[in-house]
């Protein structure tokens, strides 16, 4: 096939959608032309190409990772969202994931945008063997503190897990221990290193969002939609504006008021 016949347009379109093998034909075939379009293409190609390599290694990396871990047995991996907010729920989700597929775009909730965390999370549930999300309310964190509330909530996505018919073998935490479940595992940046954490991490982010976007239609005044709960300098001025709602973490907000307007 004589490239030089092809136009600049041509051979783009097809670089666009080239695949490793594929590319590697083009790469040598056009080696020598100078065309500055086509030099232009192979080098966005290449660049394309080595990040899905890239992207694809990091997937295969998750998964290993989450394998070696749980040893031959049934892992579940958990993660929590939501220990420093000002108001709303601590959400901790549990996640037990088959070996294939390979979720794409799974990774740490806090890597992601919110758009392609909901994607990743209706890919979760989608393929997920069994998953879980628990809720604590503001109101239990004030009373029992945020410690007992952890322990409390990972405890209780476990059980979900396991009521829904897992045998669970090992259970994967990112951070440090909390000491609820003698099966369990920690790892430091689990929620970016090992898959069902970070299936886990995404899930808690996007079922506490909604519940945050959701309260701001009832409390407006807050911002809750866009601080998700968390002290920002809009939400702390609403806060001393409007006093407390029923949704706020009291003991987190006593250096700002000390009384409910609801």
């Amino acid at each position: 096939m004589n490239q030089r016949r092809q136009t600049v347009q041509d051979i783009v379109s097809r670089l666009q959608k080239a695949d490793a093998e594929s590319f590697a034909v083009f790469e040598r075939s056009l080696a020598s032309d100078t065309r500055k379009g086509i030099q232009q293409a192979l080098k966005r190609a290449r660049h394309r190409l080595q990040a899905q390599a890239a992207e694809q290694q990091r997937l295969e990396e998750l998964y290993t990772l989450q394998a070696q871990a749980a040893d031959g047995g049934v892992s579940v991996g958990l993660d929590e969202v939501g220990r420093g907010p000002l108001a709303g729920p601590l959400t901790v989700a549990a996640v037990v994931l088959p070996e294939a597929p390979h979720i794409a775009h799974l990774n740490d909730s806090k890597q992601l945008s919110a758009s392609r965390r909901e994607e990743v999370a209706a890919a979760v549930k989608d393929v997920a063997i069994a998953w879980s999300v628990q809720h604590i309310a503001p109101e239990d964190i004030d009373d029992a503190g945020m410690s007992a509330c952890l322990r409390r909530a990972f405890g209780r996505a476990v059980a979900a897990v396991e009521t829904a018919g897992v045998a669970i073998d090992v259970v994967l935490l990112d951070g440090n221990p909390l000491h609820f479940d003698v099966r369990e595992r920690t790892f430091i940046k689990g929620d970016a290193r090992l898959a069902c954490i970070a299936a886990a991490s995404v899930v808690a982010k996007v079922e506490r969002d909604e519940l945050m976007t959701q309260a701001a239609q009832t409390y407006p005044v807050y911002g809750f939609d866009r601080n998700k709960g968390y002290g920002s300098a809009e939400h702390i001025a609403a806060i001393k504006k409007y006093g407390l709602c029923p949704l706020h973490r009291r003991s987190f907000c006593h250096s700002f008021v000390q009384e409910s307007l609801f």
